[in-house]
């Protein structure tokens, strides 16, 4: 016999059924919505029989397989309502049950056409698409209702006017997805999907980042095998840390699994699994991995009725296969179950309330409301549930009309999953003085005994407060984390990419290019870049030190304001006529009047003003004594601040640096410059766009090999042992130059930034160590603890030299100009000496000859001119002289010894 001709038998058979035709002719209005033609048909059948409502089952197996959960939760459902008598008081509800291979359609349609031959009200199941759509083409033809408690797609013309589905309605479900994203604030996200229903289930997802800005990457599990050990690898090396897994609670509970042995149980990562049953799996193995993990769940478990339902099932369960093994914990009843109890449920609270034409009823699954018009569940909550360390903690409920809404817990920012109690952190750090070195010690030390510094100080405080526990380990590659021209990165910030380290609590700065791949605490220390160079060797001042308090320029304007001070003196004095005087107060009729200030006099009386030691000749007019007290001020400020500055410039030695900033490193190639090789010292010059700075870097990039360090400690040998300049943090050059007093800081700090705690991104650790950072902060431990290790010996400062005995190298000079003084005075002397004997024994060779008209002058002439007025001299008057008889030839030789004295008067 044919499939046809079978189809055509079975269908005549129900066709010859009396009752069942009578019942379907009742007012069979396909027009009208499928709810209330459940009704109707409900009460129909209960007025036509009180005793038995009959329901029927399909149920797909496989081989081997024990009896499906849906056939189990389908007989309980109808146990517990024939038990409890007030719902159905007079009925009895019975069921039939057909069990069909899976993918078997046909099988499924010869089966549904038996039952209804028997007279069920309702069809139950199938679950595999295939067979759903046989079971509802016949259940549509004749008119009975179908429920379906799986997710389905919908049919494209929507003819399936008997349908009914309990599942939450497909698009409802992507969109609580999407909203959960949203929230979550995720950039990239990562779809894993079992099936290609499960891209049906993902369209608003994956149509969002044309609207939200999110990169998706789709992927799909392994088919015909459960190992996807080789997918979530690949997803470790890309980075995937948000991940939503579309599949089975079956699948899920092997997917963690395999997450566990990558691995990838960490709090970096974000599984989200869109099964309604992910927290009825056993998860006590991840409990305390610290990852986050969500899900959504229907069951409302704080309802004191569910909970009662739930019990009794897992207590069947138990005696029933008392030995099974389960990945369900405590055999609880799943979603798929729950949904096919609420099913049962639902047709028999319509065969009592209907006269009442109601569409709500409250299950198991929550508040269940039908569509009057396709008889999806498009009105439902879904418990947006969290994996917590000491419970699953329901952090909000979605809505498939309100959407997300969080709970006071979520609201409130101390959730478990973030907690650090009692956690064992691995911290990546650097060896770098003083924040990280080896601990010197007798005993051989291991684990974090090995080192001290600065940065362990840091991490015993931030474990006090925080509860953890941390490993110390030093960075592989020995250095901080830079980027180089492929995008990779290297040192301690690698380390964070790829989750190898927890924490990196270093001397890392807080940059933008690694803010972009790591996270950063706020700053624990703040600094900036400076330069570190050698202390110049001092120079000691010369034999003529006693000169430099002036500058060569001041020297030279003193000696020429002396001269003319000197010469403004001399004519002041000529001019005025209260400066002559009469040398023989006691001839008041002498004609010979005195002027004291004479050119050398003049000058003689400057340099005694500016030697502090004065002269015999004084001003007497009012005008030179003015030209005097002006430069007598004069001298004085001038000599005392000679003075002022003659004692350290006779014992402080110069140090004279060639370069006292970065624009002079800039401007000159004869000292070569660098920093630290990958470090932000290094990174600040490479992306600066000052020219100043990039004109630096030209130059260390030029010279990679030579001014480019390996580390700091590298950097400081050079900068001793050649002429070069480090440039590096201010906090490491402070903590240098106090354990080496032959280096010091060159000028400013050339920009401003910290030190962080470093994190991968995304760590639920970043705001609680900088919470407990900001504690420590307040407190002054941070302040503490730098004192502690910066504090040395010190380098003796300037002002509190001692001063030091003057040798014969500070103050030779003045000796030597005593001895010039000296010598210049004797060869003067001398000079004077010939100078005067000379003119004498011109004047007297002279006198011979002319000595005897000389004298023959008539007195008349010399009384003429003794009339004429008093003679002006600079010095004494020549004796009174007797005049000979005339005619007498004799030469008065006390008159003619004075007549060189007289001419030289006269010159000066």
């Amino acid at each position: 016999m044919s499939a046809k001709s079978t189809w055509i038998i079975s269908y005549l058979k129900l066709s010859n059924m009396e009752n069942y035709a009578n019942c379907c002719h009742i007012a069979m209005d396909k027009r009208r919505n499928v709810l209330m033609w459940i009704l109707y048909f409900m009460s129909e059948f209960c007025l036509s029989s009180n005793q038995v409502l009959r329901i029927g089952g399909i149920f797909e197996t496989r081989e081997n397989e024990p009896v499906s959960v849906e056939e189990l939760a389908f007989k309980f459902a109808v146990t517990s309502i024939n038990r409890n008598r007030t719902l159905m008081p007079n009925t009895t509800l019975t069921y039939d049950i057909q069990r069909v291979n899976l993918f078997d359609s046909f099988e499924a349609s010869r089966r549904v056409c038996d039952q209804l031959a028997l007279g069920v009200v309702a069809v139950f199941g199938p679950s595999h698409s295939s067979s759903v759509s046989a079971v509802q083409s016949i259940c549509n033809a004749l008119e009975v209702p179908h429920i379906q408690t799986r997710w389905k797609h919908p049919s494209v013309d929507n003819k399936d006017t008997f349908y009914i589905n309990l599942y939450p309605e497909y698009s409802a479900i992507s969109r609580a997805i999407l909203d959960i994203v949203t929230f979550m604030k995720w950039k990239s996200v990562t779809i894993v999907y079992e099936d290609s229903t499960g891209l049906m289930r993902m369209q608003e997802l994956i149509k969002a980042p044309s609207k939200n800005n999110l990169k998706v990457r789709i992927r799909q599990l392994p088919s015909g095998s459960s190992d996807a050990r080789p997918l979530l690898k690949e997803m470790k090396k890309g980075k995937e840390c948000f991940v939503i897994f579309d599949c089975s609670y079956k699948m899920a509970a092997e997917l963690l699994k395999q997450l566990m042995s990558m691995g990838m149980m960490t709090e970096y990562y974000h599984f989200f699994f869109t099964t309604l049953d992910l927290f009825a799996l056993d998860l006590e193995p991840y409990r305390f991995t610290g990852v986050n993990m969500t899900a959504f769940r229907m069951l409302n478990l704080d309802s004191p009725v569910v909970s009662s339902v739930m019990e009794r099932w897992s207590m069947e369960r138990l005696q029933a296969l008392p030995k099974a093994d389960t990945i369900l914990q405590n055999r609880i009843m799943t979603t798929e179950a729950a949904l096919m109890y609420d099913a049962v449920f639902m047709v028999a609270v319509a065969s009592q309330r209907a006269t009442q034409m109601t569409a709500r009823w409250d299950g198991l699954t929550g508040r269940i409301v039908l569509n009057k018009t396709d008889g999806l569940r498009r009105d439902f909550d879904l418990e947006l549930i969290s994996l917590k360390e000491d419970k699953n903690a329901k952090i909000g409920v979605w809505n498939s009309f309100t959407g997300l809404n969080l709970t006071e817990a979520r609201k409130d920012n101390t959730n478990d999953s973030e907690s650090l109690f009692n956690r064992t952190l691995i911290v990546t750090t650097i060896l770098e003085n003083p924040y990280v070195m080896y601990k010197k010690s007798d005993k051989v030390l291991y684990g974090n005994d090995r080192f001290e510094g600065y940065c362990l100080d840091l991490l015993k405080e931030l474990s006090n407060i925080l509860g953890f526990t941390y490993e110390v380990k030093l960075v592989s590659d020995g250095k901080y984390g830079a980027q180089n021209d492929k995008g990779e990165w290297n040192g301690m910030v690698r380390e964070l990419i790829d989750n190898i380290a927890d924490l990196a609590v270093a001397p890392l700065t807080i940059t933008y290019v690694r803010e972009k791949v790591i996270d950063f605490s706020k700053p624990f220390m703040t600094l900036g870049i400076s330069i570190l160079y050698r202390k110049p060797n001092g120079t000691n001042p010369g034999v003529f030190s006693f000169l430099n308090p002036l500058t060569p320029d001041i020297w030279m304007y003193v000696l020429l304001a002396c001269l003319g001070v000197s010469c403004v003196l001399f004519a002041i004095a000529r001019f005025s006529p209260y400066e002559w005087y009469n040398p023989h107060p006691c001839n008041p009729a002498s004609d010979v009047v005195q002027n004291n200030f004479t050119l050398l006099n003049s000058f003689w009386f400057g340099v005694g003003a500016l030697m502090r030691q004065g002269t015999e000749v004084m001003p007497k007019a009012l005008s030179t004594r003015i030209v005097g007290g002006i430069w007598w001020f004069f001298t004085l400020i001038i000599i005392s601040s000679y003075t002022a500055n003659l004692a350290a410039f006779l014992t402080v030695e110069r140090m004279d640096s060639p370069i006292a900033s970065a624009d002079d490193l800039a401007k000159q190639t004869k000292i070569e410059y660098g920093a630290v090789r990958d470090g932000s010292t290094m990174t600040f010059f490479k992306k600066s766009k000052i020219s100043t700075y990039e004109k630096m870097w030209a130059f260390m990039s030029s010279r990679k090999n030579t001014a480019l360090m390996k580390n700091n400690r590298e950097g400081i040998t050079r900068v001793l042992t050649t002429d070069y300049a480090l440039l590096m943090e201010s906090t490491s050059i402070e903590y240098i130059s106090q354990r080496n007093c032959n280096l010091t800081q060159v000028g400013g700090l050339i920009d401003s930034k910290g030190y962080g705690v470093g994190t991968p991104i995304g760590s639920p650790y970043r705001d609680k160590v900088t919470i407990a950072i900001l504690q420590l902060q307040e407190e002054g431990k941070l302040h503490m603890m730098k004192e502690k290790w910066w504090r040395g010996n010190g380098c003796p400062e300037e002002d509190k030299k001692e001063a030091n005995a003057l040798g014969v190298e500070n103050i030779g000079g003045i000796f030597i100009v005593l001895a010039a003084g000296l010598v210049l005075s004797v060869f003067v002397a001398i000079g004077e000496f010939i100078y005067k004997a000379r003119k004498n024994s011109d004047i007297e060779e002279c006198c011979d000859g002319g000595a005897e008209h000389f004298l023959q002058v008539p007195p008349r002439h010399q009384e003429a001119g003794e009339r004429a007025g008093p003679r002006r001299t600079g010095q004494p008057p020549l004796p009174p002289q007797t005049h000979p008889a005339e005619g007498d030839r004799h030469i008065d030789k006390t008159a003619t010894r004075h007549i060189p004295q007289l001419i030289t008067d006269e010159l000066l």
